[in-house]
């Protein structure tokens, strides 16, 4: 019988174990491209995102990042943050119509970014390295693709191109950033998490505040109640047996 449960024991733990490496295997394998952080911004506003780059080779090191705008939403302002060890370049193209930005129109738009590493700052196996950007006004899409070329110190390229398909999960996903329509004039904001938390802390507050409340109540009515028992125990001593 312990041979039998030892035997399941040991069947239950190995199949828990490649469970747990299909899961979590698949998982890591399949989040290991480039992303844009965060994935949501509003339309009509400016946002600052960062270009999420892990490192995927054993012996490489990744040494160029290249992020191309989409050409169907362009964006007037682009900036980029300064990324110690590393350079970075931008290119324009025409857009017409232009953009609008502070009552201005510009012709020309930021089409592509590309960062280059210098000296010991290439991102190492096993490590990962954000490139922020700051983007605005955002254009009226549900979202921006931004096609993404990831070079590596021994020449190979991780080319993360594939489009969004509904359905499916792309081989070299692009990263993609989700735009939601702006919320109306007039209409109120959304509460903060602060502010909706507060009202479940004051409940909480108030629920333990009435618990105590009852337990000294009940404490003092017991006491009471000891105390007059004892006094009409002593009334009685001390009253006559009345004679037959």
């Amino acid at each position: 019988m312990t041979r039998i449960r030892r035997t399941a024991s040991a069947a239950a733990a190995l199949a828990f174990t490649a469970a747990a490496t299909a899961v979590f295997g698949f998982a890591g394998s399949a989040s290991a491209h480039v992303t844009v952080n965060p994935k949501e911004a509003t339309q009509g506003g400016y946002a600052r995102v960062a270009f999420r780059v892990p490192n995927e080779s054993d012996t490489a090191s990744t040494t160029k990042l290249e992020v191309v705008l989409p050409e169907n939403a362009p964006v007037g302002s682009v900036s980029t943050m300064p990324v110690p060890g590393w350079t970075v370049t931008t290119e324009k193209r025409k857009v017409d119509p232009p953009i609008e930005v502070h009552g201005s129109q510009l012709t020309e738009a930021v089409s592509k970014i590309t960062w280059t590493a210098s000296g010991d700052a290439a991102v190492k196996p096993g490590q990962f390295q954000e490139f922020p950007v700051s983007l605005g006004p955002l254009p009226q899409v549900e979202s921006m693709v931004f096609k993404t070329l990831q070079t590596y110190s021994d020449g190979n390229i991780s080319r993360w191109i594939d489009e969004p398909a509904p359905g499916t999960e792309p081989e070299h996903p692009a990263p993609v950033l989700t735009l939601a329509a702006a919320a109306p004039e007039g209409s109120a904001a959304p509460a903060s998490a602060a502010a909706v938390a507060s009202p479940d802390d004051d409940d909480d507050e108030d629920g333990n505040g009435l618990a105590v409340g009852l337990g000294v109540a009940g404490l003092v009515a017991g006491l009471a109640g000891l105390v007059l028992g004892g006094l009409a125990f002593a009334r009685t001593r001390r009253e006559p047996v009345a004679k037959a």
